[in-house]
Parts: C-alpha cells; sequence; structure tokens
C-alpha cells in the first residue's frame, strides 16, 4: 500500500531528469519524491556543514594535528549507559553476506543461509541511474516477497520461506545523486537511497518487526552520526513510525571514527544496532588522511592484515566499546571468491577460516562474507564458540585502549614489491573499467573487489610516488615508472580482458582518471566523486 505523508507535503519543487522505464514510477512516485524533498530541505545544509568540516580537520591533519582533531574523551564515557536493545531478528547476526541490489544477487543473498544480508547501494554498486532505480525497485519486490529472477539461461531464482534479515547501505554523506535536483541542487544521495528505501518498505517491515534496518557508511566524526540520527527520528515521524523502530549498524571505516566509536553509539543509541570493522575502507582511510607524512607509507595491500598491531588494535577497541555498552560488534569481509580450481579453493578457505576464528576469539558477534559459499565456512566458526548463545556481547575482555596504537603503521616494514605495485595498477584499471559499464563489484583474481578495495591500490600508488618509496628491489618509485609499468599493465589487459571495442574505450577512460588520480599534486579524497560524472 503506498504510504502517506502524517501531514500535506508542502509545495515541492524537484526535477528528476532521467528517465522512467516501467516500473520506476512505483519508487519514485510523487509522494516518495515529496519526502525525499522534505529530507533535503531539513538536513543538507547540515550536511554540507559537517562535510567542510571534513576540510578543516584535514588541513589541521596535514599541519601535524591529528590527535588534537580527536574528539575530546566526553563525560558519558565514564557514566553506565546503554544502547537500546534491539529486535529478536537482529540478536543473532553471526554470519552477514554482502553485495549489490541487482535482482540475482538480493535472491541468492537472502537464500543463502546467512543470518542477515546487507544490500548495499554504495561500495558494491556503481550509481548509475538503471543501478539505484532497479535496486529500490528489486528491494520494494523483495520486502513483500515477489522477488524472483530467471537468468539467461533459463535457471529460475525464487525465495525460500526462511531467508537472511534485509539491511540496507545508503550511499556515503559525501556523495550526490546528480539525478534528482532539489531546489535547484542535486540531492544528497545518502537521503535518497534511505528515503525511498524508507518510505516504501518502513511500515511493512515495521508491522513484521523487521525493520527498516541500515547500514551507515565512511562517517567521520559523532556530529556525523547525530546528522543520521536526527534524520531517523523526523523520517520516523512523518510516516507516524514508533520512535527507535529504525536500527542501524555504523561501519568505523575512518581513522577518525575509531577514535570516535563510543560518542558515535551515544549519538545514536536508539537506533543503534552495533558497529562493524569495516577493515578495507579503513586501511583506505589511514593513507588519505595521513597523505602527508611519510611515516605513514604502506606496504604492499595484501601484507596489510588483521594481525598488524594497528589493525588489531582497532579490531580489539571496536569489540570493547561496543559490548560496553551493549551493542553488537561484526567483523569485516572476507573478499574471497571460491573457485574452479579446488587446490586455490582449499588455500583460501583455510585463510577464511583462520579470519573468523580470529574474529570469533576476538569477542565479535558475527561476521561478513561476499559469496554465499563462504556462508557455511563462517557459520562453523562462529557456531563452535557461540553454541546456543545468539551473541557474545558479554564478552569484555581486559585492554588498555592507547590512541596512539591506532597510528603506528611505521612499526610495520614497508615493503614494496614490482609485484605489488602492478597489482595495484591492474586492480584499479580493471576496477574502475568495471564501474564506469555499471558493475561497481567485480571479481578479480578470485577476490571481489569493489570500491574500497580499488580505493587502496590507487591511494597507494599515489602515497608511494609522492614520498619517493623505493620497491624492494632499491628503484625508486616515480611518475616515470608509473606510467611504464601502467602502459604494460594496460597492454596486458587490452590482450587478456578485453576484447570489443567500447570496453576498450572505456579502460583509456579508466587509465585517464587513474593517472589523474596518481600524478596529481592533491590526493583526491575519493576515486568515486572523480569518476561519477562519466556515468551521469
Amino acid at each position: 500500500m503506498e504510504q502517506t505523508l502524517t501531514k500535506p507535503a508542502q509545495a515541492v519543487n524537484y526535477q528528476l531528469i532521467a528517465p522512467l522505464k516501467p516500473g520506476y514510477e512505483v519508487v519514485f512516485s510523487a509522494e516518495a519524491l515529496a519526502f525525499i524533498t522534505e529530507l533535503h530541505r531539513l538536513f543538507n545544509s547540515r550536511r554540507l556543514e559537517l562535510l567542510e568540516a571534513r576540510k578543516q580537520r584535514q588541513q589541521k591533519i596535514n599541519a601535524g594535528q591529528f590527535l588534537e582533531t580527536v574528539h575530546e574523551a566526553s563525560p558519558f564515557r565514564d557514566a553506565d549507559w546503554k544502547a537500546d536493545p534491539v529486535p529478536a531478528c537482529l540478536q543473532d547476526r553471526r554470519v552477514e553476506i554482502t553485495g549489490p541490489v541487482d535482482r540475482k544477487m538480493i535472491v541468492n543473498a537472502l537464500n543463502s543461509g546467512a543470518k542477515v544480508f546487507m544490500a548495499d547501494f554504495e561500495d558494491s554498486t556503481s550509481p548509475t541511474w538503471e543501478n539505484i532505480a532497479e535496486g529500490q525497485c528489486n528491494l520494494y519486490d523483495a520486502v513483500r516477497k515477489q522477488i524472483d529472477f530467471v537468468s539467461a539461461d533459463g535457471k529460475s531464482y525464487r525465495l525460500k520461506n526462511n531467508v537472511a534479515v534485509l539491511k540496507v547501505r545508503p550511499r556515503g554523506w559525501h556523495l550526490d545523486e546528480a539525478h534528482i535536483i532539489i531546489d535547484g541542487e542535486p540531492a544528497s544521495a545518502s537521503l535518497v537511497d534511505f528515503g525511498i528505501f524508507f518510505f516504501h518498505n518502513a511500515h511493512i517491515l515495521a508491522a513484521n518487526q523487521e525493520g527498516p534496518f541500515y547500514y551507515l557508511p565512511k562517517m567521520e566524526s559523532h556530529l556525523e552520526a547525530r546528522l543520521w540520527d536526527n534524520v531517523f527520528a523526523h523520517a520516523e515521524q512523518m510516516l507516524s513510525i514508533k520512535h527507535g523502530t529504525i536500527k542501524a549498524t555504523v561501519l568505523i571505516e575512518t581513522i577518525t571514527a575509531a577514535f570516535e566509536m563510543e560518542e558515535i553509539i551515544y549519538e545514536l543509541q536508539e537506533h543503534i544496532a552495533g558497529l562493524n570493522a569495516g577493515r578495507w575502507d579503513y586501511i583506505f582511510s589511514i593513507v588519505k588522511k595521513f597523505h602527508a607524512f611519510p611515516q605513514y607509507i604502506t606496504p604492499d595491500r595484501s601484507t596489510i592484515t588483521m594481525d598488524v598491531p594497528f589493525m588489531k588494535a582497532y579490531a580489539q577497541q571496536l569489540v570493547n566499546v561496543c559490548h560496553r555498552r551493549g551493542t553488537h560488534a561484526i567483523g569485516g569481509m572476507s573478499a574471497f571468491i571460491p573457485s574452479k580450481d579446488e587446490n586455490i579453493n582449499a588455500v583460501a578457505f583455510e585463510k577464511v577460516r583462520t579470519d573468523k576464528e580470529r574474529e570469533a576469539s576476538q569477542g565479535y558477534d558475527g561476521t561478513w562474507v561476499a559469496h554465499p559459499k563462504l556462508v557455511d565456512v563462517a557459520m562453523e566458526i562462529f557456531d563452535s564458540h557461540l553454541g546456543d548463545r545468539k551473541n557474545q556481547k558479554e564478552v569484555v575482555r581486559p585492554h588498555q585502549f592507547v590512541p596512539e596504537d591506532l597510528l603506528k603503521v611505521s612499526s610495520l616494514q614497508a615493503t614494496i614489491t614490482e609485484a605489488g605495485f602492478r597489482t595495484n595498477i591492474n586492480i584499479s584499471l580493471l576496477y574502475i573499467e568495471s564501474w564506469l559499464r555499471g558493475t561497481g563489484a567485480a571479481a578479480l583474481y578470485n577476490l571481489m573487489e569493489d570500491a574500497a578495495t580499488a580505493e587502496i591500490s590507487r591511494a597507494q600508488l599515489w602515497q608511494w610516488i609522492n614520498h619517493k618509496a623505493s620497491l624492494q628491489d632499491g628503484r625508486q618509485i616515480t611518475s616515470d615508472l608509473y606510467l611504464q609499468i601502467c602502459k604494460e599493465e594496460y597492454q596486458t589487459i587490452v590482450k587478456s580482458f578485453l576484447a570489443a571495442r567500447h570496453e576498450i574505450d572505456r579502460l583509456a577512460t579508466a587509465k585517464h582518471i587513474l593517472d589523474r588520480l596518481v600524478l596529481g599534486k592533491s590526493f583526491e579524497d575519493f576515486l568515486t566523486t572523480q569518476a561519477y560524472p562519466y556515468i551521469i
């Protein structure tokens, strides 16, 4: 049933500058767009202020004042308070699967046996208009249990009786939705993704005590969490949904947010469902925030594991903060994609088991996987640790948090190999090409690459060149070396991966974007904001 607002919408001034294919008009109805317009008018100016605050904070970090920018300990840190409880369906989150919002992925993920499926409008979705619009249509059908899919080979996909709990990840605060113009400016992509899903599905999910539930990406401070809380409260009021019905898990995937985990939970305490260790974006954030300093040079991407000191400190602090405040701690992504080669699978599955065993032993209540075939692997590990318990929120291990431990990147031996350098270039080219053609989750070399992993690769290339790092064999990493190897990798990709002319054209565009990101004198905050104009 179409939702109605609790009060007549004020006169709206929005433009939808994108085609409404059959079915799109259901989710982008006049009332839904009026709802988005009100959210935008109320909250977009504050969003823009917070984005400006990020720039000001970065200027202080560049001046060597990072710890001075960290939110000082708040009075409530020593107070006895807890986050509000979550519904029964969110108590057991031992394995969660994530992926983009295409129809086949949604059906397979909901059927995967995982406890939760995070439908992702962010890092694993290229934000073409078709992907965003069809994603909302797909979720509209999924909530109503009327989603199905027939593949090109005639195979039929339908929902089982028991499916994963649905969560939705909107795009981050820094992104616009260029196809919706409100009062002459592009709409906030965050508010569009959140609001369209909420407007159409909140009443159904709330009536079934199944949501609406969200994941919140890329926040950099507790003030950004406060803005989300204000959005939630207002949206609930607008549609007469009980306050606190929305529950959101926050991805801690920036170094600044890692210093404000407790404040973030406090700001969202009536709407919080936990924190997640968003490891890949977190690594990228460290490179990005400290790009001006040679002591933060990072080694080959593959060697930055959760066992290195600064990542281990981050992981343990997240568990303890969450459990101290009575909310879930969810572990990071295993990005392995099963291969047809069982020898590759045997090695990779063992690494996945080791990763999940570490998380369960640290006290995490659940974990992420990227592929349905990894659900059982992760489930076995967490079943053995949790037994009949739905979670282990009672686990708070002795851990003396030392803020400086999160910054000990220089404790790594920053070994940069030619293979690692080439891999970063190769992955960046292939991922950007994939993103430009509308695929934001790219299976490359048995790993699921998304925007976060590609960001690490291109950021390291900039870092290594600008700080005159050296390869393991002694060669200095220069712009010329990058251009030489990039040319070689480009030709390898053309010969090995691409055949059609339009794909080669896209690869050329990808190289142009990568060159600009890597060779520019200033560090660009996000690959996706630089590439977005090419897909509008």
